[in-house]
Protein backbone atom coordinates (compact mmCIF):
# COMPACT_ATOMS: atom_id res chain seq x y z
CA UNK A 1 0.00 0.00 0.00
CA UNK A 2 1.26 3.43 -0.91
CA UNK A 3 2.33 5.83 2.10
CA UNK A 4 0.17 8.76 2.01
CA UNK A 5 2.42 11.14 4.87
CA UNK A 6 5.48 11.30 6.27
CA UNK A 7 4.65 9.18 9.13
CA UNK A 8 3.17 6.19 7.30
CA UNK A 9 6.63 6.30 4.60
CA UNK A 10 8.75 5.74 7.99
CA UNK A 11 6.80 3.10 8.88
CA UNK A 12 6.83 1.31 5.69
CA UNK A 13 10.68 1.84 4.16
CA UNK A 14 11.60 0.65 7.79
CA UNK A 15 11.49 -2.37 5.76
CA UNK A 16 14.51 -3.51 3.86
CA UNK A 17 11.97 -5.52 1.62
CA UNK A 18 9.54 -2.44 0.85
CA UNK A 19 12.65 -0.67 -0.14
CA UNK A 20 13.80 -3.06 -2.73
CA UNK A 21 10.11 -3.91 -4.34
CA UNK A 22 9.56 0.01 -4.35
CA UNK A 23 12.91 0.76 -5.97
CA UNK A 24 13.07 -2.29 -8.60
CA UNK A 25 9.45 -1.42 -9.72
CA UNK A 26 10.69 2.30 -10.74
CA UNK A 27 14.04 1.28 -12.25
CA UNK A 28 12.92 -1.72 -14.08
CA UNK A 29 9.18 -1.46 -14.52
CA UNK A 30 8.89 -4.13 -16.93
CA UNK A 31 10.32 -6.47 -13.64
CA UNK A 32 13.74 -7.90 -15.15
CA UNK A 33 16.68 -6.37 -13.24
CA UNK A 34 19.49 -5.61 -15.53
CA UNK A 35 23.15 -4.76 -14.64
CA UNK A 36 23.60 -0.90 -14.73
CA UNK A 37 27.12 -1.70 -16.30
CA UNK A 38 26.41 -3.81 -19.39
CA UNK A 39 22.62 -3.99 -19.20
CA UNK A 40 22.81 -7.75 -19.07
CA UNK A 41 20.14 -9.59 -17.79
CA UNK A 42 22.08 -12.58 -16.75
CA UNK A 43 22.07 -12.00 -13.03
CA UNK A 44 21.17 -14.05 -9.48
CA UNK A 45 20.46 -12.59 -6.24
CA UNK A 46 22.53 -12.33 -3.33
CA UNK A 47 19.86 -11.92 -0.43
CA UNK A 48 21.90 -12.17 2.09
CA UNK A 49 24.10 -9.39 0.82
CA UNK A 50 21.17 -7.97 -0.32
CA UNK A 51 23.00 -7.43 -3.78
CA UNK A 52 22.95 -8.63 -7.54
CA UNK A 53 25.92 -10.90 -9.19
CA UNK A 54 26.08 -9.98 -12.46
CA UNK A 55 27.78 -12.93 -14.59
CA UNK A 56 28.97 -10.33 -17.75
CA UNK A 57 32.76 -10.25 -18.00
CA UNK A 58 33.78 -6.68 -16.57
CA UNK A 59 34.87 -5.51 -13.05
CA UNK A 60 32.70 -4.97 -10.11
CA UNK A 61 29.77 -7.74 -11.42
CA UNK A 62 27.85 -7.02 -7.86
CA UNK A 63 26.02 -4.36 -7.90
CA UNK A 64 23.19 -3.02 -5.36
CA UNK A 65 19.98 -0.69 -5.56
CA UNK A 66 22.11 1.76 -4.87
CA UNK A 67 24.90 1.51 -7.69
CA UNK A 68 24.13 4.35 -10.12
CA UNK A 69 22.12 6.72 -7.86
CA UNK A 70 22.74 9.49 -5.91
CA UNK A 71 23.01 6.94 -2.96
CA UNK A 72 25.76 5.13 -4.41
CA UNK A 73 29.15 5.11 -2.42
CA UNK A 74 26.76 5.87 0.33
CA UNK A 75 27.23 3.71 3.81
CA UNK A 76 23.42 5.31 5.37
CA UNK A 77 20.24 3.03 4.96
CA UNK A 78 17.42 2.85 2.24
CA UNK A 79 15.47 3.69 5.05
CA UNK A 80 17.19 7.10 5.90
CA UNK A 81 17.65 8.51 2.20
CA UNK A 82 13.82 7.77 0.92
CA UNK A 83 12.74 9.44 4.44
CA UNK A 84 15.21 12.01 3.42
CA UNK A 85 14.09 12.49 -0.33
CA UNK A 86 10.17 12.45 1.28
CA UNK A 87 11.20 15.85 3.48
CA UNK A 88 12.98 17.26 0.64
CA UNK A 89 10.03 17.59 -1.87
CA UNK A 90 7.09 17.64 0.18
CA UNK A 91 8.22 20.36 2.99
CA UNK A 92 6.94 23.62 1.51
CA UNK A 93 10.12 25.76 2.84
CA UNK A 94 12.43 23.15 2.85
CA UNK A 95 14.48 20.94 5.24
CA UNK A 96 17.56 21.57 7.12
CA UNK A 97 21.01 19.56 7.60
CA UNK A 98 20.23 20.62 11.33
CA UNK A 99 16.66 19.06 11.71
CA UNK A 100 18.09 16.29 9.84
CA UNK A 101 20.98 15.76 11.87
CA UNK A 102 18.59 15.84 14.94
CA UNK A 103 15.81 13.76 13.77
CA UNK A 104 17.66 10.55 12.21
CA UNK A 105 20.82 10.75 14.08
CA UNK A 106 23.46 11.25 11.46
CA UNK A 107 26.20 14.20 11.98
CA UNK A 108 25.29 17.34 10.38
CA UNK A 109 27.95 17.08 7.49
CA UNK A 110 26.13 14.05 6.64
CA UNK A 111 22.79 15.31 6.40
CA UNK A 112 24.33 18.37 4.48
CA UNK A 113 25.98 16.17 2.36
CA UNK A 114 22.41 14.05 2.30
CA UNK A 115 20.66 17.16 0.97
CA UNK A 116 22.93 17.98 -1.45
CA UNK A 117 22.77 14.91 -3.36
CA UNK A 118 18.69 14.89 -3.38
CA UNK A 119 19.29 18.10 -4.91
CA UNK A 120 21.12 16.89 -7.78
CA UNK A 121 18.27 14.51 -8.49
CA UNK A 122 15.76 17.14 -8.48
CA UNK A 123 17.14 19.48 -11.41
CA UNK A 124 14.96 19.84 -14.00
CA UNK A 125 15.60 18.02 -17.84
CA UNK A 126 14.35 21.42 -18.89
CA UNK A 127 12.97 20.55 -22.27
CA UNK A 128 11.22 22.25 -24.74
CA UNK A 129 10.84 26.28 -24.17
CA UNK A 130 7.29 27.39 -22.38
CA UNK A 131 4.68 29.43 -24.25
CA UNK A 132 1.61 31.51 -23.77
CA UNK A 133 1.40 34.02 -21.01
CA UNK A 134 4.96 34.24 -19.80
CA UNK A 135 6.51 36.41 -16.96
CA UNK A 136 10.14 37.60 -16.37
CA UNK A 137 11.74 38.80 -13.53
CA UNK A 138 14.67 38.78 -11.85
CA UNK A 139 15.54 39.07 -7.61
CA UNK A 140 18.32 39.30 -5.43
CA UNK A 141 19.72 36.96 -3.00
CA UNK A 142 21.73 38.35 0.16
CA UNK A 143 21.53 39.32 3.75
CA UNK A 144 20.61 42.94 4.60
CA UNK A 145 23.68 45.01 5.58
CA UNK A 146 21.99 46.38 8.81
CA UNK A 147 21.27 42.44 9.75
CA UNK A 148 25.31 41.62 9.27
CA UNK A 149 28.00 41.85 11.82
CA UNK A 150 30.81 44.64 11.10
CA UNK A 151 33.23 42.96 9.83
CA UNK A 152 30.68 41.14 7.39
CA UNK A 153 28.96 43.98 6.06
CA UNK A 154 32.54 45.50 5.60
CA UNK A 155 33.28 41.96 3.68
CA UNK A 156 30.27 42.24 1.25
CA UNK A 157 29.07 45.30 1.12
CA UNK A 158 30.65 47.70 -1.17
CA UNK A 159 27.93 50.40 -2.74
CA UNK A 160 24.43 50.72 -2.56
CA UNK A 161 21.36 48.50 -3.35
CA UNK A 162 21.96 44.79 -4.84
CA UNK A 163 25.71 45.62 -4.54
CA UNK A 164 27.24 42.05 -2.87
CA UNK A 165 23.93 40.34 -3.29
CA UNK A 166 23.80 37.15 -6.16
CA UNK A 167 21.08 37.75 -9.06
CA UNK A 168 18.14 35.05 -10.26
CA UNK A 169 16.14 35.32 -13.13
CA UNK A 170 13.39 33.58 -13.31
CA UNK A 171 10.74 33.00 -16.90
CA UNK A 172 6.95 31.47 -15.80
CA UNK A 173 4.03 30.43 -17.58
CA UNK A 174 1.19 31.34 -15.89
CA UNK A 175 -0.56 28.68 -13.98
CA UNK A 176 2.40 26.13 -15.23
CA UNK A 177 6.01 25.59 -15.07
CA UNK A 178 9.11 28.07 -14.16
CA UNK A 179 12.73 28.18 -14.69
CA UNK A 180 15.39 29.97 -12.93
CA UNK A 181 19.09 30.86 -13.13
CA UNK A 182 21.73 31.90 -11.48
CA UNK A 183 23.15 35.04 -13.31
CA UNK A 184 26.61 36.96 -13.19
CA UNK A 185 24.59 39.88 -13.54
CA UNK A 186 21.51 41.69 -15.03
CA UNK A 187 22.34 43.42 -18.28
CA UNK A 188 20.87 42.78 -21.58
CA UNK A 189 23.15 39.63 -23.14
CA UNK A 190 22.49 37.67 -19.89
CA UNK A 191 18.83 38.76 -19.34
CA UNK A 192 17.72 38.53 -22.77
CA UNK A 193 19.79 34.88 -23.17
CA UNK A 194 17.63 33.27 -20.55
CA UNK A 195 14.50 34.11 -22.05
CA UNK A 196 15.31 33.43 -25.51
CA UNK A 197 16.39 30.20 -24.43
CA UNK A 198 13.18 29.02 -22.47
CA UNK A 199 10.34 31.20 -24.34
CA UNK A 200 8.70 30.89 -27.65
CA UNK A 201 8.97 33.48 -29.41
CA UNK A 202 5.56 35.00 -29.91
CA UNK A 203 4.50 34.39 -26.62
CA UNK A 204 2.85 37.40 -24.43
CA UNK A 205 5.46 37.80 -22.95
CA UNK A 206 5.20 40.27 -19.16
CA UNK A 207 7.92 42.38 -17.26
CA UNK A 208 8.87 45.06 -15.12
CA UNK A 209 10.58 48.18 -16.25
CA UNK A 210 14.26 47.22 -16.20
CA UNK A 211 15.98 48.34 -19.58
CA UNK A 212 17.48 44.66 -20.07
CA UNK A 213 13.86 43.29 -21.25
CA UNK A 214 13.98 46.06 -23.58
CA UNK A 215 14.88 44.78 -27.37
CA UNK A 216 12.85 41.45 -26.86
CA UNK A 217 11.05 41.98 -30.51
CA UNK A 218 10.19 38.37 -31.10
CA UNK A 219 7.71 38.15 -27.92
CA UNK A 220 4.56 40.51 -27.24
CA UNK A 221 6.36 42.13 -24.91
CA UNK A 222 3.92 44.39 -22.57
CA UNK A 223 5.49 46.02 -19.08
CA UNK A 224 4.27 47.08 -15.66
CA UNK A 225 5.68 50.31 -14.18
CA UNK A 226 6.35 49.47 -10.69
CA UNK A 227 6.36 53.09 -9.89
CA UNK A 228 2.73 53.19 -10.47
CA UNK A 229 1.30 50.06 -9.73
CA UNK A 230 1.14 46.60 -9.17
CA UNK A 231 -1.31 45.20 -11.61
CA UNK A 232 -2.91 46.47 -14.87
CA UNK A 233 -4.81 44.15 -16.30
CA UNK A 234 -3.20 40.81 -17.21
CA UNK A 235 -0.15 42.67 -17.19
CA UNK A 236 1.98 41.72 -13.69
CA UNK A 237 4.82 39.55 -12.46
CA UNK A 238 3.27 38.60 -9.68
CA UNK A 239 3.43 35.36 -10.21
CA UNK A 240 7.10 35.71 -10.16
CA UNK A 241 6.64 37.37 -7.22
CA UNK A 242 4.91 34.71 -5.41
CA UNK A 243 7.71 32.10 -6.93
CA UNK A 244 10.71 34.61 -5.09
CA UNK A 245 9.04 34.78 -2.39
CA UNK A 246 8.79 30.77 -1.57
CA UNK A 247 11.89 30.51 -2.43
CA UNK A 248 13.47 33.69 0.42
CA UNK A 249 11.25 31.70 3.00
CA UNK A 250 13.48 28.90 2.63
CA UNK A 251 16.13 30.42 2.57
CA UNK A 252 15.83 32.69 5.34
CA UNK A 253 13.84 30.44 7.21
CA UNK A 254 15.07 27.07 6.42
CA UNK A 255 18.82 27.35 5.65
CA UNK A 256 19.86 30.65 7.19
CA UNK A 257 22.84 30.87 5.01
CA UNK A 258 23.42 30.01 1.26
CA UNK A 259 26.80 30.60 -0.10
CA UNK A 260 26.53 31.50 -3.58
CA UNK A 261 28.08 29.15 -5.17
CA UNK A 262 25.99 26.52 -3.74
CA UNK A 263 23.01 28.95 -4.55
CA UNK A 264 21.65 27.19 -7.89
CA UNK A 265 21.40 24.07 -5.51
CA UNK A 266 18.82 25.68 -3.63
CA UNK A 267 16.74 27.01 -6.76
CA UNK A 268 16.47 23.44 -8.65
CA UNK A 269 14.96 22.10 -5.55
CA UNK A 270 12.32 25.02 -4.90
CA UNK A 271 11.89 25.11 -8.85
CA UNK A 272 11.03 21.15 -8.15
CA UNK A 273 8.56 21.99 -5.16
CA UNK A 274 6.72 24.71 -7.28
CA UNK A 275 6.14 22.87 -10.90
CA UNK A 276 4.95 19.85 -8.90
CA UNK A 277 2.85 21.46 -6.70
CA UNK A 278 -0.40 21.21 -8.00
CA UNK A 279 -2.85 17.59 -8.92
CA UNK A 280 -0.07 15.83 -6.88
CA UNK A 281 -0.24 13.84 -3.35
CA UNK A 282 2.89 14.20 -1.45
CA UNK A 283 3.56 10.27 -2.83
CA UNK A 284 3.26 11.51 -6.13
CA UNK A 285 5.66 13.91 -5.75
CA UNK A 286 8.57 11.91 -3.80
CA UNK A 287 7.67 8.91 -6.45
CA UNK A 288 8.54 11.66 -9.32
CA UNK A 289 11.76 12.49 -7.54
CA UNK A 290 12.72 8.98 -7.21
CA UNK A 291 12.94 8.52 -10.71
CA UNK A 292 15.04 11.34 -10.98
CA UNK A 293 17.92 9.62 -9.08
CA UNK A 294 19.77 7.52 -11.59
CA UNK A 295 18.75 9.87 -14.73
CA UNK A 296 20.37 12.29 -14.20
CA UNK A 297 23.56 11.67 -11.99
CA UNK A 298 26.47 10.26 -10.78
CA UNK A 299 28.07 7.86 -13.61
CA UNK A 300 28.45 4.11 -12.58
CA UNK A 301 32.28 3.30 -11.88
CA UNK A 302 33.89 0.48 -14.22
Amino acid sequence: MEPATLQKALIHFQDYENCREFMTELRWPDGIVRCPRCESDHLVYLEKARVWKCYGKHDHAKFSLKTGTIFEDSSIGLDKWLAIVWMTVNCKNGVSSWEIHRAFGVTQKTAWFMLHRVRLALQGNKGGKLSGDIEADESFIGGKARNMHPWKREQKIHGRGPDGKAIVAAVLARHGEVRTVVLDDRKKKAIQSHVREHVEPGSNLYTDELKSYDGLDEFTHQVINHAECYVDGQIHTNSCENFWSLLKRGLKGTYVSVEPFHLFRYLDEQTFRYNNRKDMNDYDRFRLAMTQLWASVLPTRN
